[in-house]
């Protein structure tokens, strides 16, 4: 099998419109997992200890189960609980990674918290600052700083995960490329899947270098207040 160097560029713009798929789900699952891990995370700092249970327990499950067991589990299971149109391929996709990315995003959210001084709250209060002006004021922006660069790999885990969508007949990315292959009875397969592989590498390239930019310019803040 020879690889041709032309069908591998025909391929490229082929594959580039379905990228909008892959924004959508990483996007939404992103958004809502920001939200929701952050919950997570206070069920994990809180002193009760039932809802700090909760919290760990659902981060051992979700981070236990293979993510195309999820997305079955979701697809087959969601429907027979509640009644959802079973044609929406994009919503259990964004389900099922929004409930993988919340366990992963609350622990990387616990941790950035935890790595704040103490300190930090104290001075707070010794000027009158309220718990939620503290956390919101003091608190939430060195927690990001130290969440950042685990952020993009969270972002970059997304994409690779929700190329999993194909499996359920959703056409991403991936989706496209395998069509594009079972057209073409595997003859382009090398071609195909490498102009996929430089596909999600630049994705990845320009996150890394997204996340390296902005880690810059919170270093350069930090300075400049301390």
């Amino acid at each position: 099998m020879h690889f041709n160097i032309e069908r591998f560029f025909f391929y490229i713009p082929k594959l580039l419109p379905y990228l909008k798929t892959t924004f959508v789900y990483v996007l939404v699952a992103l958004g809502i997992s920001l939200v929701f891990g952050a919950l997570l995370t206070g069920l994990k700092l809180s002193k009760n200890r039932a809802l700090k249970t909760i919290g760990v327990a659902y981060t051992a499950i979700f981070r236990s189960v293979p993510p195309v067991v999820l997305l079955f589990l979701v697809y087959y299971g969601l429907p027979a609980i509640v009644h959802i149109d079973a044609q929406n391929r994009m919503f259990y996709v964004c389900v099922t990674l929004t409930l993988l990315c919340s366990a992963s995003i609350s622990e990387i959210m616990r941790s950035a918290y935890c790595s704040v001084p103490r300190g930090q709250f104290e001075a707070g209060e010794s000027v009158g600052m309220t718990s939620v002006q503290i956390i919101r004021r003091i608190m939430l922006p060195q927690a990001f700083y130290f969440a950042l660069p685990n952020l993009s790999t969270i972002i970059i885990g997304l994409l690779k995960d929700g190329s999993l969508a194909f499996t359920i007949g959703l056409v991403d990315v991936f989706g496209k490329a395998n069509l594009l292959n079972n057209t073409t009875f595997s003859k382009y397969v090398l071609e195909i899947y490498t102009a996929l592989t430089l596909i999600y590498w630049l994705l990845a390239f320009a996150i890394e270098k997204i996340s390296a930019a902005l880690d810059s310019v919170l270093s350069k803040n930090k300075a400049g207040a301390r």
